[in-house]
C-alpha cells in the first residue's frame, strides 16, 4: 500500500489541536451585517471589516444590479487582454482623485497589490527596511522579490534610521510599513519614516488597507491623516474592508503605475473584477464623498466602545483604530473567551500564534458605523460577564 505523502499534516494539525489553536470556520448565514446570523446564532458581529456598513448600502446595490443588466457577471479576461472595462478605468481614475495621486491601479485583492507591487519594483539588489508587524502580504511580496530584508523593531524609527545609515548609498532601498496595523490596532510611525526616506532617497511605501474609509478626510486614510501628500511614493489601499466590495489598488505616480501594469503579475495574470464588483466601488467612492457622517460614527461607536472595555479592565493594547484588541496571553485562553462571547451573543474571533506572538493571544473586536449603541452596550454588559466568568477581570 502507498504511503501517504500528506501524512505530516495530520500530525501537524494535531498538534494546533493539542495548542487549542485548531479553529472550524464560523459560517454567515445573512448579509454581513453589525447583527448576523452566524453557526445559526444570532449574533453582534465585532469581527467584519465592513467598516461603514457598505456591503448592505442600498446605493451600492443598486449600482451592481445596473452593471450586472448591462455589462454581464464576469469581465471574461485579464487586464492586457480583454479585460479592461470602461468602468474599471473610470474606477482609477475616480480613485487617483480620491487620493490626491497622479493615477492609480486596482488590483484583485489587497494581498495581491501589496505582494504583487513589492516583488515588481525590487530585485535581489535592492533592500527594504520592514516594520516588524507589517501584514504577511507584505512579508510575501519581500520575499518574492528576492530583495534582502532588513526589519526594525516596531514604529522604532530610530532604528530604521541605523539600519538604513548602515546601507550602501547607491542601493535602491524601500521603506514599508503598515497605514493602520491590524492585529493591534495602532497607527504606523509614517511621519517619522518619511523623514527617514526623504534623508536617504529612499522610496516611501505605506499599506493602508485598514485606514481606507476610516482615517483622514472622508476616509482618504493615513497620509491625508498625517498630512503626507507627496511624501509617500506608493500608496496600497483595500476595496474590500471600509469600501464593502472586493479588491486593491496601488496609488502613485503616472510611472509607478504605467510600471506595475507592465510588470506586477497578479494584474497580468488575473481575470480583471467583474462589472459588478468596479461598479459596486464607484458607488462607495460617492459615498465617501457626500455621506460623511457614516465616518462621523464609525468613531462616536468606536471611541464609546474602546472606553467601555477599558473601564472594565481589559488590556486593549495602544489601539488608535477601530480595531480594538483583547489581549490575554496565551492562546487557549483567548479561545475559550471567543467561544463563550459566541455562545452569549457576542462574535470575536480569538487570535493567536503565529497571526500575533504566542503570549500576546487576543480577541479583536472591530466596531462599525451600523452598530447601534444598544449592539455595543450588550458587546460591553458580555464582556463583562464572561471576562468575570473566566478570572480575567474583577
Amino acid at each position: 500500500m502507498r504511503r501517504d505523502p500528506l501524512a505530516y499534516m495530520s500530525a501537524e494539525l494535531d498538534d494546533l489541536r493539542r495548542q487549542g489553536l485548531l479553529r472550524s470556520l464560523r459560517v454567515l448565514q445573512s448579509e454581513q451585517a453589525a447583527r448576523a446570523s452566524i453557526d445559526g446564532r444570532s449574533v453582534v458581529n465585532l469581527s467584519s471589516n465592513n467598516y461603514l456598513g457598505l456591503t448592505t448600502h442600498p446605493k451600492l446595490r443598486a449600482c451592481a444590479e445596473q452593471a450586472i443588466r448591462r455589462y454581464g457577471v464576469g469581465s471574461g479576461s485579464v487586464r492586457p487582454i480583454a479585460g479592461t472595462m470602461e468602468l474599471h478605468m473610470e474606477l482609477e481614475r475616480r480613485l487617483a482623485a480620491f487620493k490626491n495621486t497622479e493615477a492609480v491601479v486596482v488590483f484583485q485583492s489587497g494581498f495581491t497589490a501589496n505582494a504583487g507591487t513589492v516583488s515588481s519594483i525590487l530585485t535581489r539588489d535592492d533592500v527594504v527596511v520592514s516594520d516588524e508587524l507589517n501584514h504577511a502580504s507584505i512579508i510575501d511580496g519581500c520575499r518574492l522579490s528576492r530583495a534582502d530584508i532588513k526589519v526594525f523593531s516596531h514604529r522604532d524609527v530610530d532604528e530604521a534610521r541605523a539600519i538604513v545609515r548602515g546601507l550602501p548609498a547607491r542601493q535602491r532601498k524601500l521603506i514599508i510599513s503598515d497605514g493602520v496595523f491590524s492585529m493591534d490596532g495602532d497607527l504606523g510611525a509614517l511621519p517619522g519614516l518619511c523623514e527617514v526616506a526623504e534623508e536617504f532617497e529612499c522610496i516611501m511605501m505605506v499599506d493602508d488597507a485598514h485606514a481606507s474609509g476610516v482615517f483622514g478626510r472622508n476616509g482618504r486614510g493615513t497620509i491625508d491623516h498625517f498630512d503626507l501628500h507627496g511624501r509617500v511614493d506608493v500608496q496600497v489601499g483595500t476595496l474590500s474592508k471600509a469600501i464593502g466590495a472586493l479588491g486593491g489598488y496601488v496609488a502613485g505616480s503616472r510611472a509607478l503605475i504605467e510600471f506595475l501594469c507592465h510588470r506586477a503579475r497578479p494584474f497580468l495574470f488575473s481575470t480583471s473584477h467583474p462589472p459588478s464588483v468596479a461598479a459596486t466601488c464607484l458607488a462607495a467612492i460617492d459615498v465617501l464623498e457626500h455621506e460623511p457622517h457614516l465616518v462621523d460614527r464609525l468613531w462616536e461607536n468606536t471611541r464609546f466602545f474602546k472606553s467601555g472595555l477599558q473601564k472594565l479592565g481589559f488590556n486593549t493594547g495602544a489601539s488608535e483604530s477601530p480595531i480594538t484588541p483583547v489581549i490575554v496571553g496565551e492562546a487557549p485562553m483567548a479561545m475559550r473567551l471567543s467561544d463563550r462571547l459566541f455562545t452569549e451573543g457576542v462574535f470575536a474571533q480569538g487570535i493567536g500564534f503565529p497571526t500575533v506572538p504566542r503570549d500576546k493571544a487576543r480577541v479583536r473586536t472591530i466596531v462599525t458605523a451600523t452598530h447601534t449603541r444598544e449592539d455595543l452596550q450588550f458587546a460591553l454588559d458580555t464582556f463583562a460577564k464572561v471576562g468575570r466568568e473566566l478570572g480575567m477581570i474583577q
